[in-house]
């Protein structure tokens, strides 16, 4: 059988506190709030309504917070393609969102390893994860942990 990797395997030993993975800017338009609304169901016009949002003092449409929160996936980055053989489970996730997020907006999104913690087998890796704007303004905190195998010392 022929593998396809796009980068070289690395086991939760491999990895390092301050290792940091940038992931592609996106910038927030109409279009992405449409896909994110008809995929989540949600229809709170703070979300697709521009002149509800006008008149509520906004400047435009307001993102949901799990819109936001999608710009931490890992997929969109090379980790996923690093720990193939692996990736055990991704298990826990969190956000906490300081500042909002509107069409227009350009996001910056990374993946910071810091901590790690081994088990016998394997090792559970916690990303910090963090979105900032255009300005530099940080939108969104957050952590993401993965369970992750360790090399087989046969």
């Amino acid at each position: 059988m022929i593998k396809h990797q796009m980068c070289a395997q690395r086991f939760f030993e491999d990895f390092v506190i301050g290792e940091r993975f940038n992931l592609p800017s996106r910038t927030m338009t109409d279009a992405l709030f449409a896909a994110f609304s008809l995929a989540s169901g949600d229809n709170h016009p703070v979300h697709y309504d521009l002149e509800y949002c006008r008149a509520h003092g906004m400047p435009h449409m307001l993102a949901h917070g799990f819109q936001v929160v999608i710009q931490t996936a890992a997929g969109a980055g090379l980790f996923p393609h690093m720990v193939e053989e692996s990736l055990k489970a991704f298990i826990e996730q969190s956000s906490k969102f300081l500042q909002p997020v509107f069409v227009g907006d350009t996001l910056y999104s990374s993946l910071t390893v810091a901590e790690l913690v081994a088990n016998r087998t394997t090792g559970v890796l916690t990303m910090h994860s963090e979105i900032r704007n255009q300005n530099d303004v940080i939108v969104m905190q957050g952590m993401q942990k993965y369970l992750l195998r360790k090399r087989s010392h046969e």
